[in-house]
């Protein structure tokens, strides 16, 4: 990242409380389910995938067994491709068949809803779980759908023009959630 880009960016949850979100999105999981063991996490593309997998390990954990976790790409069930362009798909990974499953949809940033919108339609293919549940680390505002997390780390308010971007070290080498303007081409 460009000094540039750090310097017109906002921390909005540091590390420390980065952590302490994870640690208390993980409890309300936790108490949202019925068993533990039917939990399956699925992380929306892109930073929701690496989310889940820190989810996931927190939940571990907490449960003292492991948690289901995958990925699911919705890319090809948006309705909005053509206005927000087209990305490389990235691998549909589930560990295990949805049916009867209690999944929750993890993602990093819940805007439009449309992505959400679109994984939902995407998990039909898969089967037919028992509950589906949202966890988005920072929901934004701007919706378009009428769909809400049952989980939410934090509500930022944010202009259209400006982004939120969870910064994970495994990926990016440090750990916090930021806002920034957009980058103008």
């Amino acid at each position: 990242m460009s000094a540039a880009d750090n310097a017109s960016r906002i921390e909005i949850l540091s590390e420390r409380d980065l952590r302490k979100t994870l640690i208390r999105l993980a409890t309300q999981v936790l108490e949202g389910v019925d068993d533990s063991k039917s939990l399956m996490l699925l992380g929306i593309p892109t930073r929701g995938v690496q989310l889940s997998q820190v989810l996931a390990l927190e939940l571990e954990r907490l449960t003292g067994h492991a948690i289901a976790q995958g990925a699911l790409d919705p890319t090809f069930h948006r309705d909005d491709l053509e206005r927000i362009g087209t990305r490389l798909p990235q691998l549909t990974q589930l560990p295990n068949s949805v049916e009867g499953r209690q999944v929750v949809l993890v993602d990093d940033v819940i805007f439009t809803g449309r992505t959400v919108r679109a994984a939902l339609e995407a998990l039909q293919g898969w089967g037919r779980a028992e509950r589906v549940m949202l966890l988005a680390l920072v929901d934004r505002g701007h919706r378009e759908l009428p769909i809400q997390p049952d989980f939410c780390g934090r509500v930022v308010p944010t202009r259209r023009s400006e982004t939120i971007e969870l910064r994970l070290k495994d990926v990016d080498g440090e750990e916090g959630v930021f806002l920034r303007p957009l980058r103008t081409p």
